[in-house]
């Protein structure tokens, strides 16, 4: 394991990953550093605690946004390359979250607004 020190929002912290695995952390660190930054320069948020969870859901959705759409090209290629016949009789999965936790995930991103109230939205 290596140990690295980090700077993310202008504090230092010393991070351990597996050897050969430092680049990937620091592409980590860069996204999270720059998340982080782009709130509170939008200048609702101060609270580095309330920073560091809006950044970390803001990366969160996008990543779900990411692995749907992931999901969706590939649903679309395998639909594609079957059959009608073998389409009907086994049907097929287009997105990677059905309708109902779109909504879920929909009213979740809406409760979180509320409870920030003046701190600032989520998206």
């Amino acid at each position: 394991m290596k140990q690295i020190e980090v700077q993310i929002l202008q504090q230092s912290y010393l991070l351990t990953c597996p050897e050969g695995h430092e680049s990937r952390l620091l592409d980590a660190v860069e996204r999270v550093d720059t998340a982080m930054i782009r709130i509170r320069d939008a200048g609702k948020v101060r609270a580095r605690e309330r920073i560091a969870v809006l950044a970390a859901l803001n990366l969160a959705f996008e990543i779900a946004d990411r692995e749907a759409a992931d999901l969706a090209a590939g649903a679309a290629a395998k639909t594609a390359s079957t059959t009608i016949a073998t389409a009907a009789s086994t049907g097929t999965q287009e997105t990677l979250l059905p309708d109902e936790d779109q909504q879920r995930l929909h009213a979740l991103v809406q409760r979180l607004d509320q409870a920030l109230g003046d701190d600032g939205r989520l998206l």
